[in-house]
């Protein structure tokens, strides 16, 4: 088979067939969540929607979730590594060591 019958696009769309990159967002379409919010929040969700470029309330609802996630993730592994012994001693020699070998990859 050749290469760009592998790579060809497959989905079609009013505007034209999909690229390959794109199916998976469609594959796995999105469910519809509804939220209640009071007058002034949902006109600073506009607004900020509007303000950061995001095409839609829900696109900007979304990315609020994802950093969300982003965050608790980050913060449980902050909590997993502080809970574990050590591995090494961060000391001035240690910092020293880091810097020497930066120094010789870099060529400095």
């Amino acid at each position: 088979m050749a290469l760009s019958a592998k790579i060809r696009p497959i989905w079609r769309t009013t505007r034209g067939p999909l690229p390959i990159f794109a199916i998976p967002a469609i594959v796995h379409a999105m469910k519809t969540m509804n939220i209640s919010l009071p007058p002034t929040l949902r006109s600073f969700v506009r607004e900020q929607a509007v303000e950061r470029g995001y095409g839609t309330s829900s696109a900007y609802i979304r990315e609020l979730i994802r950093r969300d996630q982003d965050r608790q993730h980050l913060r449980g592994l902050l909590l997993k590594g502080g809970e574990s012994p050590p591995s090494v001693i961060a000391d001035k020699a240690y910092f020293e060591t880091l810097r020497t070998g930066v120094r010789r990859r870099s060529g400095v």
